[in-house]
């Protein structure tokens, strides 16, 4: 486990105090019931293009946001300044918007119960000293990589690399103070490639809370050009229903839309087509779910929510079941529910996947689109219905034949998710959702 240096330690104390005196302040002026939360980050941005310095940015930020309650009524506010008279004002100020709301029943913090009272250490902290020379060394490696890679790589879009240090606390009037500490580490590429009249971009990427676990500069260079190449000379294709795989890097996406249609914010609306589904089939029976929000350097591990509330264990999709709905305080007042730990989003989603690679995927559907990138907004979660711009590569006969581009792809995510017929084991661990390639049965494929 990392040993983390004392002062980093020292600041979450200072945090903590300043949180303590600005839910006491809150106490003074008559709130029954308060929470603040205070974070601090300070890190280093670096772009290059052409192996010149295009962008260094150092920051230090840090913000608090209060919320009182007088009874049933909730007032806000947050600042950027962390004085100790900007922190009084901003209480102040949010206890004056308290006096003109209307009351809310289900509104006030989170159940004593519910709450998170000594977090666990997961392991998020890894604060590497990398200095401005070292970074644009890295950002230039990557494109000097990504040009010798193939000749066809004739320009560069740049080179980015970033290195973030944070913490945060939260405090509420149950007595609940808890804060940790984390880092984040990421480094990118994007070029482009031209064949003839064809001219085509992609990228790679790496992000980890250890700098020491990202990618070779190297790697990510020969990556984005060979993605880049392999989407030269893209043809259209014949508007048709075909199967559709998901490459593991987009099939985030998918879970990503199943978030939002099962926050409970979106059941207590009934402005999701998920609506009454607990307990029954949403997804194919080989689809399982978990959250695993301890994983020790997770992306996205986090012992407590933005509530306070505590993560834990939790299977969201059981065999294409769905097991329960996503909620925060509000909204599981609002459902009848007791928090699910969600204020601020999910925690490592690890979507079940079977033993085939991308390969051999590809083998399992035949005849079908590989999708590689997606364009556009087009997906109602209320209603369903999905039209995205896609591109990608054709497949036959189990084999990549040809890049595909300008292409729609439609469908109904209620379909969708119950024609997943595979996902493969490629599992893309750069976010919060770890999914491999997910293969779905039949989706309208517009071409030309």
């Amino acid at each position: 486990m990392q040993v983390t240096e004392p002062s980093i330690w020292q600041d979450i104390e200072e945090v903590k105090h300043a949180v303590a005196e600005v839910l006491a302040h809150a106490k003074q002026l008559g709130a029954s019931s308060a929470e603040a939360s205070m974070s601090r980050t300070k890190g280093l941005s670096v772009e290059t293009r052409h192996g010149e310095v295009e962008t260094v940015e150092f920051n230090q930020d840090g913000g608090l946001g209060i919320s009182l309650y007088f009874g049933q009524r909730k007032g806000s506010a947050s600042t950027a300044d962390l004085s100790h008279e900007a922190l009084r004002r901003t209480v102040e100020a949010a206890a004056d918007i308290a006096r003109y709301t209307s009351e809310d029943p289900h509104t006030g913090i989170a159940e004593a119960s519910w709450l998170e009272m000594s977090p666990a250490d997961l392991d998020l902290y890894y604060p590497d000293s990398i200095g401005t020379d070292e970074a644009i060394r890295l950002c230039a490696g990557a494109e000097e990589a990504a040009f010798a890679t193939d000749q066809r790589i004739t320009n560069s879009e740049g080179a980015s690399f970033s290195s973030h240090t944070g913490l945060k606390v939260y405090g509420n009037s149950h007595g609940q103070l808890v804060g940790y500490p984390s880092s984040r580490h990421s480094f990118s590429c994007v070029v482009i490639g031209e064949d003839g009249d064809d001219m085509q971009r992609d990228y790679s990427f790496s992000v980890a809370r250890q700098y020491s676990q990202l990618l070779d500069p190297k790697q990510i260079g020969r990556e984005a050009a060979l993605e880049t190449v392999a989407r030269l000379n893209a043809r259209q294709i014949a508007t048709q229903k075909v199967p559709v795989i998901f490459r593991a890097d987009i099939a985030s996406s998918l879970f990503g839309h199943l978030v939002s249609a099962i926050s409970g914010g979106s059941i207590y609306r009934k402005s999701s087509f998920l609506m009454d589904k607990v307990g029954k089939q949403i997804m194919a029976q080989g689809i399982t779910v978990q959250e695993q929000p301890h994983i020790l350097r997770g992306l996205a591990s986090s012992p407590f929510d933005g509530e306070g509330v505590k993560t834990r264990d939790l299977t969201v999709i059981d065999q294409g079941v769905l097991s329960t709905y996503l909620t925060t305080s509000y909204s599981a007042r609002k459902l009848g529910m007791a928090s699910t730990g969600h204020a601020g989003g999910i925690h490592n989603w690890l979507v079940s996947h079977g033993d085939e690679n991308l390969q051999q995927l590809c083998r399992t559907m035949g005849k079908g689109l590989l999708v590689t990138e997606l364009m556009g907004q087009g997906v109602n979660t209320v209603t369903g219905d999905y039209s995205r711009g896609a591109a990608g590569f054709w497949v036959e006969h189990g084999e990549i034949q040809f890049p595909v581009a300008e292409v729609t792809i439609a469908g109904n995510l209620a379909d969708m998710f119950m024609q997943m017929v595979a996902v493969a084991n490629d599992v893309d661990r750069r976010g919060g959702v770890l999914t491999g390639s997910v293969l779905i049965s039949q989706m309208q494929v517009a071409g030309n």
